[in-house]
């Protein structure tokens, strides 16, 4: 086996947990389970460490796992909750010798390139190491890449009327920001130890998962283990964590499962 971890960064919806102005039961709440950055989450691989997205709080984030290097960077999508921590990365460079390689698709490579431009501007990466993220894009197609002695699939999903991939490495796959998953993608998700999938509220919503909804796509999937993410603040943790299946949970900051 070749080992490895997947760890939770952050699990909440795009305002985050505890939401700005807001003083319910859940953003009140004593805890810390219930306190969600936005989602991101690193794979500690054999090969380097797999980070995928990188939201607004992704410094803070790092710290918190003890400052791993970060080998490769994959997005899942270009929205503000997954991609404004970009800066984040511009130590990275020091600790791994070189840029930092960052993986997207057409779409949202033109949108990093967009809200980063001083990044890719003329002469920008020659500049002094750190003054600006220092990043190597790489564009992916809907098709299996080799990253960091991997293999990874991407997964095309709907998030409402955007486009998103999931990712799976090994059989582990990791779908946040979802809404509908295309019949040309469900093949790409069978025979999996690991499914974690956005969750975000109790009601339907037009770009994500409603808990009924998630829990109807596991049943269909039947991977081992599923794990629910990108939690709004309707839901508290331990209440649903009581009402799902025993192979089902809500996912924390912090929480880690062992790759195979």
């Amino acid at each position: 086996m070749k080992g490895g971890t997947f760890s939770f960064l952050g699990t909440g919806t795009s305002v985050g947990v505890p939401m700005l102005g807001c003083d319910c039961d859940v953003c009140r709440s004593s805890d810390p389970r219930n306190n969600r950055y936005r989602c991101a989450v690193l794979l500690r691989l054999p090969g380097g460490n797999l980070l995928i997205d990188t939201p607004p709080e992704l410094r803070l984030q790092l710290l918190r796992v003890g400052s791993p290097p970060v080998h490769t960077v994959l997005l899942t999508h270009y929205h503000a909750d997954h991609l404004h921590g970009l800066d984040d990365l511009r130590p990275i460079p020091f600790q791994i010798g070189g840029p930092v390689p960052l993986l997207c698709d057409a779409e949202t490579e033109l949108r990093v390139r967009q809200a980063f431009g001083y990044a890719f501007s003329a002469g920008a990466q020659s500049l002094t190491a750190g003054f600006v993220p220092q990043i190597s894009l790489r564009r992916i197609k809907h098709e299996p890449f080799e990253v960091l002695g991997e293999t990874v699939v991407p997964i095309p999903m709907e998030h409402g009327p955007f486009h998103v991939l999931g990712f799976r490495v090994r059989n582990a796959a990791y779908c946040t920001d979802v809404k509908e998953i295309p019949r040309s993608s469900w093949p790409l998700l069978e025979d999996l130890d690991t499914l974690v999938l956005g969750c975000l509220r109790r009601r339907p919503h037009p770009g994500h998962l409603s808990v009924p909804e998630a829990l109807d796509i596991i049943d269909r999937l039947q991977p081992k283990q599923a794990f629910l993410t990108h939690i709004g603040h309707e839901l508290d943790h331990a209440q649903l964590e009581s009402e799902l299946p025993p192979n089902v949970h809500v996912a924390y900051d912090g929480l880690s499962f062992d790759l195979h």
